[in-house]
């Protein structure tokens, strides 16, 4: 295979991370208008977003179990062609019941079976190129959420909410049946001598890994909090500016998401490069710049409590975003580390059904917090008091474990 085809593998991947993202983030931007139009409340919007994320994490460990075990490739590609039918469906969608069936289940279980596979087989490509491949590749993530917060939103005022489902589930079948074409599974000749030999995992394998190692462990829990916090964030922020700033569908969907991930953009490209560059010192300093992530990232959350100036508000979704990219830059450069190979799309599964199924509490905490205290604003210290917990704890397991767990890992499968 040409050298170079792990870039185009990068490159496909990509795009259906993007679409993948921004997929989430139409729901978000449209809530409000979906909310007014079925005549729902901010707690019931919420429940939506909750069950979404919980049926998510159900059967995320199915994907994990289905990436290790059958072609990485067709289990991507089955995935994002799944969800995003259902994702055009979701806007023929009348009721809360129908919402729920089609985004909340359908879509929520199609897209299950896409990250477990889609980073294994990227890391499968990129070994001595990994940290730095999986930055560039979450750069996906921050430009589907200001594309879809913007572009959504412009089709809503345009064209009603339906569309903006209808356009971007229409988008991603167009993606999923070119990857049919172009993406290939990794040579299994080129794979290493153990792995190629290896018994194929059982189901429960990468939960065992994850949950008895401590580094993988910790990371899992620093995993939950972020999801937690950027769950809550993501579902109500585009609905506080609209309600609290005057804001329509399109400008608000698109001051949510720009100054946080034009910001986390430069930040994940400057972590992942700075992550490899550190490894070489120590692999352990690749959960420290998580830790310092969340660290930072929870100051800016305190400078939204309140009822802050837009000009200030934007500064800090800006810092806020550019911090939280240090976690996602090192994520499963981390996890891969200290996990076999053979293992590492159930390993994954591990983590993110885990953080999923925490994460997914937020937008139904943060919608009854928002209705009894009054502001989603007051929400923000609260959130940012998880991150610093998260963050001490990162700090002192990395500092104690991390170099005994990759260096076990690494004796295991010499």
């Amino acid at each position: 295979m040409h050298k170079n085809y792990k870039w185009e593998v990068l490159l496909l991947l990509w795009m259906a991370y993007l679409l993948n993202q921004a997929d989430r983030q139409v729901f978000n931007t449209v809530l409000p208008a979906i909310r007014d139009a079925l005549n729902l409340t901010d707690t019931s919007v919420g429940l939506i977003a909750t069950i979404f994320n919980l049926f998510y994490a159900i059967m995320v460990p199915i994907g994990g179990w289905a990436g290790d075990r059958f072609s990485r490739k067709w289990v991507t590609t089955i995935s994002i062609l799944f969800w995003s039918v259902a994702t055009m469906f979701t806007g023929l969608a009348t009721s809360m019941f129908w919402l729920i069936v089609l985004r909340s289940v359908a879509t929520g279980g199609g897209e299950a079976f896409f990250g477990p596979a889609n980073y294994s087989l990227l890391g499968q490509y990129h070994t001595d190129t990994r940290a730095r491949a999986m930055s560039i590749h979450q750069t996906a993530y921050y430009v589907g959420v200001i594309l879809a917060g913007w572009l959504a939103g412009l089709i809503a005022d345009k064209m009603g909410w339906q569309y903006s489902f209808i356009i971007f589930g229409a988008v991603g079948v167009i993606w999923g049946i070119l990857m049919i074409v172009r993406l290939k599974d990794y040579p299994k000749a080129e794979l290493p001598d153990k792995e190629h030999v290896a018994d194929k995992p059982g189901f429960f394998d990468g939960f065992k890994t994850v949950f008895t190692t401590p580094t993988a462990l910790m990371l899992t829990i620093g995993f939950s909090g972020l999801i937690f916090v950027i769950t809550g964030y993501m579902t109500w922020v585009p609905a506080y500016l609209q309600e609290e700033f005057a804001q329509n569908q399109a400008t608000a969907g698109f001051n949510s998401m720009f100054w946080t991930y034009v910001a986390a953009f430069a930040g994940v490209l400057l972590a992942g490069s700075l992550s490899d560059k550190l490894a070489l010192k120590s692999r352990k300093l690749r959960m420290f710049l998580q830790g310092f992530g969340l660290i930072g990232g929870a100051v800016f959350l305190f400078l939204m409590g309140g009822h802050p100036a837009l000009w200030v508000l934007y500064i800090s979704f800006a810092g806020w975003g550019f911090f939280r990219a240090f976690f996602d830059a090192n994520t499963y450069a981390v996890l891969y580390d200290v996990t076999p190979p053979r293992l590492h799309a159930s390993c994954s599964s591990a983590m993110i059904m885990t953080g999923f199924a925490v994460g997914a509490f937020a937008p139904v905490v943060l919608g009854a917090l928002k209705e009894s205290m009054g502001s989603l604003s007051k929400t923000f210290p609260i959130l940012a008091v998880i991150w610093v917990v998260c963050g001490l704890m990162m700090l002192i397991v990395a500092q104690s474990r991390y170099q005994k767990d990759y260096d076990n890992n690494q004796l295991n499968h010499e």
